[in-house]
C-alpha cells in the first residue's frame, strides 16, 4: 500500500470514528495509524499537500479530545513523534496545528497519574517539539503545564524528573514571558533549591538540564550572581566542557552546548571564559569530537566553536589551537604513513574541519556550512596578523583544493531544495575564498589552484538557475531566486578579485558582466534590504557600466519591476491579514488569501437572520432547526473556501498580468535597442564598403611589392635553413659537451668520494692489523693453556678409569661379602634353632638327672654312660658357641670376642 492510499484510508477512518465512536471504529482507526507509522513517513508535512494536512488535523483533534481512548491517543502520539523528528514538519505542527496546546491538555487531563506511559510519551514529544522553538505564553494549558512540570521536578521521581527538566529547559530558554510567570510564583525559591540540589545528581543529563534552567532564570539576578560567581565559574566551565566531551549521548551534548552558548552571550561570562586557564586544553578535547562521524554531534560542536569565535578575546586562542603545529615526532610519523588527510588527522585539529568539507553527504549540509563559516572567521583572524605563520599557509594549501571541489556538482534540473543547498554552500565557499584573497601570500596560493574555466562554468550554471527561477518571469519562489543571485554575485566578485592573478580570468569576468542574465541578480542585489548585497551590486555595476554590451535599460526595467513586485506583495500581505481577522480559519490551518469584505458581511447577516428566525420558532422544532443550521453552515463554509480560492486565482491572474506587462515593456526596450543597433550596423557597413574600395587600390600596389619581396624571402629562407642546420649542429654539440661535462663532474665527484673512502679504509685496515696482532698473541696464549688443560684432562680421565675399576672390584667384593653374610646368617639361625633344641634337651636332662639322683642307687651303672654322653654334648656346645661368636664378629665387627657359654 502506497502513502496516498494509506492517507485516504486514514482520513476515512477518522471521519467514521468522529461520527460514531464505537470500539470497532476505534480499532480500525488505530490500525490505520499504526500502518502509517510503519511506513516511516517523516517528511509527510513537508510536501504541503492537502490530504496529509487533513489527516494530521483530524488526528490532533482526536488526540486532544478527552473522550478518546488512551490506547488510540498513545498510537496517535507515536505517529506525531515520528513527524516531530523532521525540523520542517516540527515547525508546521507547532505553528499551524497548535500541537503544543493539545499535548499540554492531554498532560493536564492525566496530571493525577504522572507515571502513566501516555504522559511520559507526551512529555518526550513536547521536548522535541519545543527544542529551539518558541511557544506562546498565552496558549491554552501552558500555565497548567508549567505547574505540572514544577511539581513533578520537586517530586524526586527519576522516571518523570528527567523529561520534565528537559521540557522546562526548552520553555524558559529565550522566552521572557514564561520566565516572568515562573518568577512570579510563590514557590519559586523552593524550585531554585531543588534545581541547585540536582547539580549533585549522578546523571550528567539531569545536571545539564538543571544548570540550563538556572542560567535562563537567574543569570541576571542575585541567585545567579551567587551561582555563577567568579570564584566557582571556572569549576562550572570545567563541568560543562567535561559533559560536552564525556556526555551520556547526543541529547546531553546538545543541551550542554546550548548552555555554554547562552552563557557566552553574557559579557561577564564571556570575560570569565577568556581568563579560564584550561581553555586551550578543553577546546582541543572538543575539537577531537569532530573526528567522530556523527552529523548531529558535529553540528553542535561547530555551533559552539562559532559562538566562541563571536567573543573577540577567545577567537585568537581558538586560532592557536586549531592551527597549532604538530609535534616533530608526530609529523614524522604522518610522513611515514603517507600524505593525505587520514595520515595526520589525529595530529592537527584543523584537519577535522576539512574532513567535514570534503563531499558532504545527505544530512551533513549543515556541518559543511558551519565548517565554512568557522574557517572563514578563524582564517580572517589568523590572516589579520602582521606575519602569516607557515602553519596557516600549509593549512590553506590543504584547504583550497577541498573548497574548490565544493563549487562543482551543480545540476540545474535538481529539486529546489538541492539547488537552494548548493547555492548557499557556494555563497559561503566564495566568501571564504574572497577572505583568503585579502592577503597577498595566501592569494597566490589560491590563484595557483584556481582556473578561469571553473569560475566561468559555475557562474553560467548559477545564472541559468537564477533565470529559470525568477519570480517575475516564471512564478517560482522568490527566495530561491534571491539565494541564486547572492551566489552569482559572490562568484563574480571572486572573479573580479582574481582577474589579474589567474590566466583568462579578466576576459571571463567581462564576458559574464555583459551577459543578459546578469540583470536578475544585479537587480535583486540593488533592491535588497541588506547593505552588503547593495554594496556588492554597486561595485559590479561600476565595473559593468563602461562595457559596450551591458544591458543598462533592461537592468533599469528589472529594478522597477522588482520594486513593483515588492509593493504588490506588501499590499497582498496586508489584505490577507485583514481577511484573516474578518473570517475565522478552520481548525488546524487558516485560509490563505484575502477575500472581499462584502461577502463576509453578507454571510454574517445571513447567520444572524437564521438565529433570529430560530428564536421565534417553537421549542419542539429546535432539533430540526439545528440540523438545517448545520447544513447551511457547511454550505456557507464551502462557499467561503471557494470564494477564497477564486480570490487567490484572481490575484494570481493579476500578478501574471503585471508580469506580462513587464515582459512587454522589456520586449519593447529590447526591440528599440535592437533597432538602434541595426542602424548602427548599417552605417558601419557603408563605412566598411568605402574602406574596402580604398584598400583594394592599396592592395594592387601591395601585390607588386609582395612579388618583389617574395624573391627576397626565398633567398632569406635558404639562408635561414643553412643557419638552422648550423644552429642544430651547434645545439647537438653543445648538448654533447654538456653531457661530457656533467659526466666529468660526476666522475670527479665520485673520485673525491672514493679517495675519501680509500683513506678511511686504510685507517680501518691499520686498526684491524693492530687488532689482529693482539688477537694472535691472545690466540697463542689460549692454545698453550688449552694444551695444559687437555693434559690435565687426560690424567684426570686415567685416574677416573682407575677409580672406576677399583669401584667395580670393591663392588664385586661387597657382593661376595653380602652373600657370605647371608649364608652366615642362615647358619646362625640354624644354630639358634639347634641351641633351642639343646636347651630343651638340657632341661630334660636336668629332670633326668634328678630322677637319676633319686634312682642313683638303682642306676649307678648307667651313670657312667650318662656322664660320657654329657661330656660329648658339652663338646658340641663349645663348637657351636665358637661358631656363633665368629658369626657375630663377622656381622658387627664391634662385638666382643668372648661368648658366654654358661647357658
Amino acid at each position: 500500500m502506497d502513502v496516498t492510499t494509506c492517507l485516504k484510508s486514514l482520513l476515512l477512518a477518522i471521519h467514521q470514528y468522529r461520527d460514531n465512536r464505537t470500539a470497532h471504529n476505534a480499532a480500525q482507526l488505530q490500525k490505520q495509524v499504526e500502518e502509517l507509522s510503519g511506513m516511516q513517513c517523516v517528511r509527510l508535512l513537508s510536501s504541503g499537500q492537502v490530504l496529509p494536512s487533513e489527516c494530521v488535523c483530524g488526528l490532533v483533534e482526536l488526540a486532544g479530545d478527552p473522550n478518546t481512548s488512551p490506547a488510540l491517543t498513545g498510537t496517535i502520539i507515536s505517529l506525531l513523534a515520528q513527524l516531530v523528528c523532521d525540523d520542517e514538519s516540527r515547525d508546521v505542527l507547532q505553528s499551524s496545528y497548535n500541537l503544543t496546546s493539545t499535548l499540554a491538555s492531554i498532560i493536564h487531563c492525566h496530571s493525577s497519574t504522572p507515571r502513566e506511559p501516555l504522559v511520559l510519551q507526551c512529555l518526550k514529544v513536547l521536548q522535541r517539539l519545543t527544542y529551539n522553538g518558541g511557544i506562546f505564553h498565552c496558549a491554552n494549558y501552558i500555565h497548567e503545564l508549567i505547574d505540572f512540570l514544577m511539581s513533578n521536578i520537586q517530586s524526586h521521581n527519576d522516571d518523570i524528573t528527567m523529561p520534565c527538566l528537559g521540557l522546562m529547559a526548552n520553555l524558559v530558554r529565550y522566552n521572557l514571558s514564561v520566565q516572568t510567570h515562573i518568577k512570579a510564583l510563590s514557590n519559586v525559591k523552593v524550585f531554585y533549591r531543588t534545581l541547585i540540589n540536582f547539580l549533585a545528581h549522578n546523571s550528567l543529563t539531569v545536571v545539564v538540564f538543571a544548570l540550563s534552567i538556572l542560567a535562563s532564570l537567574t543569570l541576571n539576578e542575585d541567585v545567579g550572581e551567587k551561582l555563577f560567581h567568579s570564584k566557582n565559574i571556572h569549576q562550572t566551565f570545567q563541568l560543562i566542557f567535561n559533559i560536552i566531551v564525556n556526555g551520556d549521548g547526543t541529547l546531553t551534548r546538545k543541551y550542554s552546548v546550548d548552555l555554554l552558548v547562552d552563557l557566552l552571550k553574557n559579557p561577564k561570562m564571556a570575560d570569565y571564559l577568556t581568563r579560564y586557564e584550561h581553555f586551550s586544553v578543553c577546546v582541543s578535547q572538543v575539537l577531537g569530537l569532530l573526528h567522530v562521524k556523527d552529523p548531529d554531534s558535529a553540528a553542535k560542536v561547530l555551533e559552539l566553536l562559532l559562538a566562541l569565535c563571536g567573543v573577540s578575546g577567545l577567537r585568537s586562542l581558538l586560532c592557536e589551537v586549531v592551527f597549532r603545529p604538530a609535534a616533530p615526532r608526530l609529523r614524522a610519523a604522518s610522513r611515514r604513513q603517507g600524505a593525505g588527510l587520514d595520515a595526520g588527522q589525529k595530529t592537527e585539529p584543523g584537519l577535522a574541519l576539512i574532513q567535514w568539507l570534503s563531499s558532504p553527504a545527505e544530512g551533513e549540509e549543515l556541518c559543511c556550512l558551519q565548517a565554512l563559516q568557522l574557517l572563514t572567521e578563524l582564517l580572517e583572524e589568523a590572516l589579520g596578523s602582521q606575519v602569516v605563520s607557515v602553519c596557516v599557509l600549509g593549512f590553506v594549501e590543504l584547504l583550497v583544493p577541498v573548497v574548490l571541489d565544493l563549487l562543482q556538482g551543480l545540476d540545474p534540473a535538481a529539486p529546489d531544495s538541492k539547488l537552494r543547498t548548493h547555492c548557499i554552500r557556494t555563497t559561503h565557499t566564495t566568501s571564504l575564498l574572497l577572505m583568503l584573497c585579502s592577503e597577498d601570500s595566501v592569494c597566490r596560493v589560491v590563484s595557483r589552484q584556481m582556473s578561469s574555466q571553473l569560475c566561468l562554468s559555475q557562474v553560467e550554471l548559477l545564472l541559468s538557475c537564477c533565470h529559470n527561477n525568477d519570480p517575475l518571469t516564471c512564478g517560482h519562489d522568490s527566495s530561491l531566486s534571491q539565494v541564486c543571485g547572492e551566489a552569482v554575485l559572490k562568484a563574480v566578485e571572486l572573479m573580479s578579485k582574481l582577474r589579474q592573478q589567474v590566466k583568462d580570468m579578466e576576459t571571463s569576468f567581462y564576458r559574464i558582466l555583459q551577459d543578459q542574465r546578469m540583470v536578475t541578480p544585479l537587480s535583486l542585489a540593488l533592491t535588497s534590504s541588506h547593505r552588503e548585497h547593495v554594496q556588492t551590486g554597486l561595485r559590479l555595476l561600476l565595473e559593468a557600466t563602461p562595457l559596450p554590451d551591458f544591458p543598462s535599460l533592461v537592468l533599469g526595467e528589472s529594478i522597477a519591476a522588482n520594486n513593483a513586485y515588492r509593493q504588490r506583495e506588501a499590499e497582498l500581505s496586508v489584505k490577507r491579514v485583514a481577511v484573516q481577522q474578518d473570517v475565522p480559519a478552520p481548525m488546524g490551518k487558516s485560509l490563505s488569501g484575502p477575500s472581499p469584505s462584502s461577502p463576509s458581511h453578507s454571510i454574517h447577516s445571513l447567520i444572524e437572520k437564521l438565529q433570529n428566525g430560530m428564536e421565534l420558532q417553537d421549542q419542539m422544532k429546535d432539533v430540526r432547526v439545528s440540523e438545517i443550521m448545520d447544513v447551511y453552515e457547511q454550505k456557507i463554509s464551502s462557499l467561503a473556501s471557494k470564494e477564497g480560492r477564486l480570490q487567490d486565482l484572481l490575484e494570481a491572474k493579476a500578478l501574471a498580468l503585471s508580469q506580462a506587462d513587464r515582459l512587454i515593456t522589456q520586449y519593447r526596450c529590447q526591440r528599440a535597442q535592437a533597432e538602434a543597433e541595426a542602424r548602427k550596423l548599417a552605417s558601419m557597413l557603408k563605412e566598411a564598403e568605402q574602406r574596402r574600395e580604398e584598400l583594394q587600390v592599396e592592395l594592387g600596389s601591395q601585390v607588386l611589392e609582395a612579388e618583389r619581396a617574395k624573391g627576397d624571402i626565398e633567398e632569406l629562407l635558404q639562408h635561414n635553413a643553412r643557419l638552422q642546420a648550423d644552429s642544430q649542429e651547434h645545439q647537438s654539440l653543445k648538448g654533447s659537451y654538456n653531457q661530457l661535462l656533467n659526466r666529468f663532474n660526476e666522475s670527479e665527484r665520485l673520485l673525491k668520494e672514493l679517495q675519501v673512502a680509500h683513506i678511511s679504509l686504510i685507517k680501518q685496515m691499520d686498526t684491524l692489523r693492530k687488532t689482529q696482532d693482539t688477537l694472535r698473541l691472545q690466540h697463542d696464549k689460549a692454545l698453550c693453556e688449552l694444551k695444559e688443560r687437555q693434559e690435565q684432562m687426560k690424567s684426570f680421565q686415567s685416574e677416573l678409569q682407575q677409580r672406576n675399576c677399583d669401584i667395580t672390584g670393591l663392588r664385586g667384593e661387597l657382593r661376595g661379602q653380602e652373600e657370605r653374610g647371608r649364608a652366615k646368617e642362615k647358619e646362625r639361625e640354624e644354630l639358634e634353632e639347634t641351641v633351642d633344641i639343646l636347651r630343651k634337651e638340657l632341661n630334660k636332662t636336668e629332670l633326668a638327672r634328678k630322677d637319676a639322683s633319686i634312682r642313683a642307687s638303682s642306676l649307678e651303672l648307667q651313670k657312667a654312660q650318662v656322664e660320657a654322653k654329657l661330656q660329648k654334648k658339652e663338646d658340641e656346645l663349645n663348637k657351636h658357641s665358637s661358631m656363633i661368636a665368629m658369626i657375630h664378629s663377622l656381622s658387627s665387627g664391634k662385638q666382643k670376642s668372648d661368648v658366654n657359654l654358661s647357658l
